[in-house]
């Protein structure tokens, strides 16, 4: 055989082996809950807030799939208050806060004190 043909038979077997170890590729503009529950993570303990509209002229959110307007109903709870990472809903006494992302967690970020300086008029 070849040089040019020996090479073009192991860039052929490279390229089958690398295509047998290849995975699909997880979809990043999946909702968080979607992402759990295809990899097998099971039923969500709860609703859970999908997506949230907030514009001039309304607010709303989705919750297990359905659209509810601010003041709408939810099961048996209303939708008090919609924000760009959570929502509340409001059940009689008792209130629940979904959240957007259920696993972030916001922190104040800290602001390291500037350094003195020297020879400053």
């Amino acid at each position: 055989m070849t040089a040019p043909r020996t090479a073009c038979f192991g860039l052929a077997a490279c390229a089958a082996a690398w295509a047998a170890c290849a995975q699909p590729l997880a979809d990043p503009t999946r909702p968080p809950s979607a992402a759990a529950l295809a990899a097998g993570a099971g039923e969500p303990a709860g609703p859970q807030l999908q997506s949230v509209v907030i514009s001039s002229g309304r607010k709303l959110a989705v919750i297990d799939g359905e659209t509810v307007p601010l003041g709408g109903k939810f099961r048996d709870a209303t939708l008090v208050r919609v924000s760009e990472t959570e929502v509340v809903l409001k059940s009689g006494e008792r209130t629940e806060t979904l959240k957007l992302y259920p696993g972030v967690d916001k922190q104040p970020v800290r602001r390291r004190a500037a350094p003195a300086r020297r020879g400053a008029p």
